[in-house]
């Protein structure tokens, strides 16, 4: 099978960690604290309890064995193309034009990055639900209940907290409405009779032209789950500093226009396929914009010109329409575009494709042999290109170097880069990457906190220190870059270099606000004890030591709780923190001698 290599394929170190390897929350496994984290989270920026019950439940039975996450991920694509054939069959009699339509789902390469990333398990889910939702809109179509229409409430619930891209669905089900369900009779004609073979919708309640109103009302709760669910996406995006505001309302209207038209290109020649496209900014020039938009016309103009095949408006508005949301009009990210954005939208232009194609032969009466040979061939060149596209999925060094190939300006992908290359022991060719990321973006926290950690571990700690600084002076400034996780590692870090220098107070300052930001961390709450019994201030350190150990048990942790609740006049407390100490460790004197060096540094 095509996807089978990627069961081979370890976790990539974009997003995975945040996702499922570093996140303590999907390790913990299903439980009632991990339920509610899951329900009520905003971390990586989203509101997605589905998604993460998922990752939770996955790392329950297969725990770091990446193979079995991408198995998940497999399987969900796999049921996506099923349901997606089956809701077109279902609603249109048409079994071979369904399964073309499938098949190019299936296979096309733009999908790969959707199936072969592990921490894209948020855009599987939601067409899942997206599909199964127009499925039972069907059902209530055919036959409106009440019933029927919870079960379409429900699903789409499932969707939203899966990934919110779906909002745009109640659009698509007016869209449905119109073709392939008919509900919409703007006027008779042959040609729309023909096209209704299978005399399925013959018995439904028809909606005479113009009468719109009552379809838009019959939505109205559908609606509000949208609103509600963009409420979400944006306090969420809010929180976690996804907004970029660096680029102007033009320049983002003049690179939706153009990634709407790369998206037609890579629909139709899917090659130079990236895990990150750089956002162009005012790189773009405006005759580029200018050619994207005069493409997009022509087609609508096409598609109005021959607006009885219904199918070509439903397709071209559902390609439009459900992009919407990810085409950067409100930017998240530093993104032009992205293939796992095209995930759901381009199922559009191949029903455009399939049916257009389809009726062309239909109606000059060709055979079914030539239609289905180019078929094939289409299907297996598809093919190729995807297995190779999977291929550069098979290690973090080969995705990355294989993306910045490809790109250009790409600062983010030389900082991913040298992260794998650092993880593999190679630290001068990480550093050059790094390096290469700050020439391309000066101000890319990711790529400073590497040089400044570097800086740390060499002594030089006000070169470090200088670094930190400026990572917490652009994390808190640059609403692009606002992120509390970031800056509270950069306060935590330069705090612990302040505490080498002999600089007690200043350490202080920065450990205090580290642990104000994050306090989720045991390490800034251990170095935030020490300096305050290094100043006398028992009280403050033994809550940080209490911290600490409540969120890591350490022998050494332990042993500074007993000594500060000893100046303090805890005895019986202190003797109990020394005991803890005991049960942890196997190297006691081991342990106290470290714990006093630590004191007297």
């Amino acid at each position: 099978m095509l996807y089978c290599p990627v069961r081979h394929h370890p976790f990539v170190n974009y997003d995975d960690g945040a996702y499922v390897t570093r996140n303590d929350h999907v390790k913990a496994g299903l439980n009632r604290q991990s339920i509610e984290w899951a329900m009520t989270s905003y971390d990586a920026a989203n509101w997605h309890p589905v998604t993460w019950l998922s990752h939770i439940v996955d790392y329950q039975l297969f725990k770091d064995n990446a193979g079995a996450h991408h198995d998940v991920n497999l399987l969900l694509h796999v049921a996506n193309v099923l349901v997606l054939f089956w809701v077109l069959y279902r609603s249109t009699g048409y079994a071979g034009r369904s399964a073309m339509v499938a098949a190019l789902f299936a296979l096309h390469p733009v999908n790969v990055e959707s199936v072969a990333w592990i921490a894209e398990r948020k855009n599987l889910l939601s067409m899942l639900f997206f599909l199964l939702t127009l499925g039972a809109w069907g059902c209530y179509a055919r036959k409106p209940k009440t019933s029927r229409y919870l079960v379409v409430m429900a699903v789409f619930a499932l969707g939203l907290m899966s990934k919110p891209q779906v909002v745009t669905l109640p659009f698509v089900l007016l869209l449905w409405d119109y073709w392939p369900l008919r509900r919409i009779a703007l006027r008779a004609s042959p040609l729309a009779l023909r096209q209704n073979n299978r005399g399925e919708i013959s018995g439904e309640k028809r909606i005479a032209s113009g009468e719109w109103r009552g379809l838009l009302e019959e939505k109205i709760p559908l609606f509000a789950m949208s609103v509600a669910g963009a409420i979400m996406t944006m306090k969420a995006q809010a929180s976690g500093g996804g907004f970029n505001p660096d680029y102007t309302l033009f320049q983002r209207l003049e690179n939706a226009v153009v990634s709407y038209a790369r998206y037609i290109g890579e629909a139709l020649w899917p090659s130079h396929l990236a895990l990150m496209y750089p956002h162009p900014g005012s790189s773009l020039k405006t005759w580029q914009a200018g050619l994207a938009l005069l493409l997009l016309i022509v087609i609508s103009v096409f598609v109005v010109r021959w607006r009885e095949q219904r199918y070509l408006s439903v397709g071209w508005l559902w390609f439009l329409g459900t992009l919407v949301p990810m085409i950067g009009l409100i930017q998240v990210g530093r993104q032009a575009m992205a293939d796992r954005y095209a995930y759901l939208p381009l199922v559009g232009l191949f029903i455009m494709v399939t049916w257009g194609v389809a009726d062309f032969a239909q109606e000059r009466h060709l055979s079914g042999v030539p239609l289905w040979l180019p078929a094939c061939v289409i299907l297996l060149a598809l093919s190729a290109v995807s297995y190779r596209q999977l291929s550069y999925w098979s290690d973090d060094v080969t995705l990355w170097t294989h993306t910045i190939q490809i790109t250009n300006g790409n600062y983010a992908a030389e900082n991913e880069l040298a992260d794998a290359l650092d993880g593999l022991g190679k630290t001068q060719e990480a550093h050059q990457h790094f390096l290469r990321a700050l020439a391309i973006n000066p101000n890319y926290p990711p790529a400073l906190m590497y040089l400044a950690v570097h800086d740390q571990r060499e002594g030089k700690l006000r070169e470090a220190i200088t670094r930190y600084q400026r990572v917490i002076a652009i994390t808190t400034d640059n609403p692009a870059y606002r992120n509390k996780v970031v800056r509270a590692s950069a306060f935590a870090n330069a705090g612990h270099a302040f505490r080498d220098l002999g600089d007690i107070i200043q350490a202080r300052d920065y450990l205090k606000a580290a642990v104000a930001l994050d306090s989720n961390r045991f390490e800034p709450w251990l170095d935030y004890g020490i300096v305050s019994q290094q100043l006398g201030d028992l009280t403050t350190a033994i809550h940080a030591y209490y911290q600490s150990v409540s969120l890591h048990p350490t022998d050494v942790g332990y042993l500074l709780l007993a000594q500060a609740l000893n100046q303090d006049a805890h005895p019986v407390e202190a003797k109990w923190a020394e005991q803890k100490a005991k049960d942890l460790t196997r190297d006691y004197p081991g342990a106290r001698q470290a714990a006093a060096r630590m004191l007297a540094h």
